[in-house]
């Protein structure tokens, strides 16, 4: 029987995030009669840890001195023992596992990038595009995303590969409102509910969005709707104080890190984003495969994602006046929400499902194996 590819994924941390989502539905999914999964986190574990050493072998990196960007020499030990055919690196730690990699002389180098800020500081750019020399293929999470890497880091087209992220439309199905989130809240079974998940980061746009329900509130054209938020983040004070001074506490609710994603996704009036970039949104995927009707801004893959027939759904990115716009033209019809949900997720099942996303991983895996480069490793449990 032959050998399993031993992968090594590297990434700062498996805390919360769409980006540690799809790791973690990397790792439980690929095969494991032909792959060893192990996962090194170059800081902590964090929550999606949690269940994956059943699957994989988990390591946290040794302290490294400011120095490792000169040379990672502690990681290139630790990846030495290791001992992986393939190192696959994931967004923010691109240019340190790859050099890592090299020098603890892996067959095969991957490093998935799963969107870029906006705008993209020249550092960032200069340092990715030394990690990419370092890369044999480099995965975008969506072809907008491909051609920016292409351009802004000169990339050849030759080393880049596209695997849009993916989700698991079974466990993300839709669901009757099962009441958790409105007892919490206290509101009622008619309150309309105009909900987000992700990460409380400056690229993904909660101020404006927070703008934007206030400006919703001040045309009338709220129709007593209430605005839940799901996420942590470096910008959860600064984010409470601006419902504060927007005068929106009551009616805009942030709600921290959630384990019930399902019981919110089954209270929400439909989903929406504001983020100034974005590779392929697990958070967007996951609420549509919930057949929830979404309003996003047109950055990164959010049009892909969305399709011709729900296009109409996007907004420009840092207007509020758009989006509330956009937001109002839902509440009011019924009709049309109950119409783009099935569209929704209909899209999802045939364009992103887990799945494939997986399969696409393994593909790039196997050339390892393909060209003759696999070692000969001692047994492992994982």
């Amino acid at each position: 029987m032959p050998r399993r590819i031993r992968v090594l994924h590297v990434i700062q941390n498996l805390n919360y995030g769409g980006m540690e989502r799809v790791l973690s539905d990397i790792v439980l999914r690929c095969d494991r009669t032909r792959f060893e999964s192990h996962v090194l986190c170059l800081q902590y574990l964090g929550r999606f840890a949690s269940g994956l050493d059943e699957v994989a072998s988990l390591h946290v990196a040794d302290p490294m001195s400011s120095a490792s960007m000169l040379r990672p020499r502690s990681l290139a030990r630790q990846i030495a023992a290791i001992d992986p055919d393939v190192v696959h690196s994931h967004s923010g730690v691109w240019y340190k596992a790859s050099y890592a990699g090299r020098m603890a002389k892996v067959p095969l180098v991957v490093h998935t990038e799963h969107g870029r800020a906006s705008p993209d500081p020249l550092r960032n750019r200069i340092v990715d595009a030394m990690g990419a020399q370092r890369t044999d293929v480099v995965v975008a999470v969506s072809e907008l995303l491909a051609g920016q890497l292409r351009r802004r880091l000169s990339i050849p087209a030759r080393k880049i590969t596209v695997i849009p992220n993916g989700v698991d439309v079974d466990a993300y199905a839709p669901h009757s409102d099962t009441g958790r989130i409105r007892r919490e809240l206290g509101l009622s079974a008619t309150t309309p509910i105009i909900g987000s998940i992700g990460r409380l980061e400056p690229i993904k746009g909660y101020d404006v969005m927070i703008d934007a329900f206030a400006v919703l509130r001040e045309r009338g054209q709220d129709r007593g709707a209430t605005l839940v938020i799901g996420g942590e983040g470096s910008q959860r004070a600064a984010l409470e104080g601006r419902v504060r001074d927007r005068g929106l506490e009551g009616v805009v609710h942030l709600l921290g890190w959630r384990d019930d994603v399902l019981d919110m996704h089954s209270s929400f009036t439909f989903f929406t984003m504001s983020s100034r970039s974005e590779g392929t949104s697990i958070s967007l995927l996951e609420a549509m495969s919930a057949a929830i009707p979404p309003v996003v801004t047109d950055v990164g893959g959010n049009a892909a994602v969305l399709g011709e027939r729900l296009r109409h759904r996007l907004v420009p990115s840092e207007r509020p006046e758009a989006l509330a716009a956009s937001w109002a033209d839902l509440l009011a019809n019924e009709e049309a929400r109950a119409s783009e949900a099935v569209v929704a997720r209909q899209r999802v099942i045939d364009a992103f499902g887990l799945d494939a996303m997986v399969r696409g991983y393994e593909r790039t895996y196997a050339r390892s194996a393909a060209h003759g480069t696999l070692k000969a490793h001692a047994s492992s449990s994982a």
